[in-house]
């Protein structure tokens, strides 16, 4: 168990700051007190907005080498104090230590690609003269950082995903405040620590920790922000853009996500995936596959191997190399996952193996006969929980993937490029994988659902692309 005596100092506009008021950090294994952090006051967040105000002046003007340069330091200081990353992160998360190590890679990555792609912020030339009359005319555009950004993080990925918010906030030469969740900020903390170590001037990053309750409506609201990037559910989501008023959003808001088993696929990688990505970090993971739909010729033979590999897990101590799961994050929702499976079990739904919770963990779990309007089979479940359906054929699958108000990434197992290409025109979804789970992601593609799985895309280059503006420029020739 990895312990902190003294408490954490939160970044606001360039300075470390104490507080006498405090939250107190969890590790969810055994609820024992990690640390403290300071608990920011809606002042404390109107500081932080004034400093970002000048911040983003002093980013706006920082040559692309500059921001470059910072970015790679940043990512040699994570790089170097990695081992400090990954227990802080699978400390006060849900994480075991190889999938916390896993996202300080990962978290190197993006910010190594953000470091690239402050190179490639590029405009490009208009051909004005194409309409009749305006022959005398030239010009271009470029891309300008449009100043604050809002960052609000969740617990499930504490460092990789406020990298991928911060790093092209930085990268595109814009100010951003993070606001990370208040059950694991401390994996913010320490990025913040990486770009201070790296020279970042003052003011351009803010890590503003506290009660979203107090300080979140005053950050989303402030007209200085203009752009809000959120990711987390989807209620909280649409209350944000309620509120947010006249500026940018890129959300992020979740899935229930499906995979498609057809006839003709390699039903043994189709199972190694499917239960790798529906357990994986303790299935709190946006991709995770939460409804497989297998086609009859391979239901009973897929739900045999996938009951005995997911009986094999190793639920225990996070610390534990050979551990495959460890906690949700905290009791509570250990609590309402059962209760979800239970309802489901009630309303007719058959456990195949798992359902049992002690405490905080809970064990995966896979049921089957879940009638298609209960609760788990239409929302989130955010646990290690799947569903395994029989279909008749591609088109039921595909008609029941599409029938909830999500719509992330979906895999599909499948020979046949024929019925891959059909799955990947007709699913409702921002990404497909073919021979693969929903659960895949490199730090530089595209990333972002529709309906209800969010607005716009992640992803560096792509969020370079929301946090900054075109600009016109045309000459007049004489």
């Amino acid at each position: 168990m990895m312990t902190i005596a003294k408490g954490k100092k939160m970044l606001l506009g360039g300075k470390w700051m104490e507080k006498e008021e405090t939250i107190s950090v969890y590790d969810p294994q055994d609820n024992s007190i990690i640390t403290t952090v300071p608990k920011a006051s809606k002042e404390d967040m109107l500081k932080a907005i004034t400093a970002a105000e000048e911040g983003a002046k002093i980013a706006e003007n920082m040559p692309a080498h500059e921001r470059i340069a910072i970015i790679n330091k940043a990512a040699d200081y994570v790089d170097e104090k990695r081992n400090l990353f990954a227990e802080t992160i699978a400390s006060e998360g849900s994480k075991t230590i190889a999938e916390a190590k896993n996202e300080v890679f990962r978290c190197i990555h993006t910010l190594r690609v953000s470091a690239e792609e402050a190179r490639r912020i590029n405009g490009e030339t208009i051909a004005f003269d194409q309409m009749p009359g305006h022959e005398n005319r030239a010009g271009y555009y470029y891309r300008f950082p449009i100043g604050i950004i809002a960052a609000i993080t969740p617990f499930n990925d504490p460092l990789n995903l406020v990298a991928h918010k911060v790093g092209p906030a930085i990268a595109s030469g814009n100010a951003i405040i993070v606001k990370p969740a208040t059950l694991t900020p401390l994996s913010a903390l320490l990025l913040a620590e990486a770009f201070d170590a790296a020279g970042l001037p003052r003011k351009i990053l803010s890590v503003v920790t506290g009660s979203g309750s107090e300080i979140g409506d005053v950050l989303i609201t402030h007209p200085s922000i203009r752009m809000v990037s959120f990711t987390g559910g989807l209620e909280t989501g649409e209350n944000i853009a309620r509120k947010a008023g006249l500026k940018k959003l890129s959300m992020e808001l979740g899935s229930n996500s499906p995979a498609i088993v057809l006839k003709d696929a390699d039903i043994d990688a189709a199972v190694s995936s499917c239960v790798a990505g529906a357990f994986g970090a303790v299935g709190q993971n946006c991709l995770g596959v939460q409804r497989v739909f297998i086609e009859k010729e391979n239901f009973d033979k897929f739900v045999r191997k996938f009951v005995l590999m997911t009986s094999q897990y190793k639920i225990g101590d996070k610390k534990d190399l050979v551990t495959d799961m460890g906690p949700l994050i905290t009791e509570k929702e250990a609590i309402r996952v059962e209760q979800w499976v239970n309802e489901a079990i009630e309303e007719g739904a058959s456990l195949l193996v798992g359902g049992k919770r002690d405490g905080a963990f809970y064990s995966p779990t896979v049921l089957t006969n879940v009638p298609a309007d209960a609760k788990i089979a239409k929302e989130e479940i955010f646990g290690p929980v799947v569903i395994l359906f029989q279909v008749n054929d591609l088109n039921e699958a595909i008609e029941k993937a599409n029938n909830v108000n999500y719509g992330l990434q979906a895999g599909i197992f499948t020979k046949d490029i024929n019925l891959a290409f059909t799955a990947i025109k007709k699913l409702e979804v921002g990404g497909i994988m073919i021979n693969d789970s929903s659960d895949y992601r490199i730090d530089a593609m595209p990333f972002g659902g529709v309906k209800g799985s969010g607005l716009g895309r992640e992803g560096v280059k792509y969020t370079i692309q929301e946090m900054t503006e075109p600009k016109i420029v045309n000459f007049k020739l004489g």
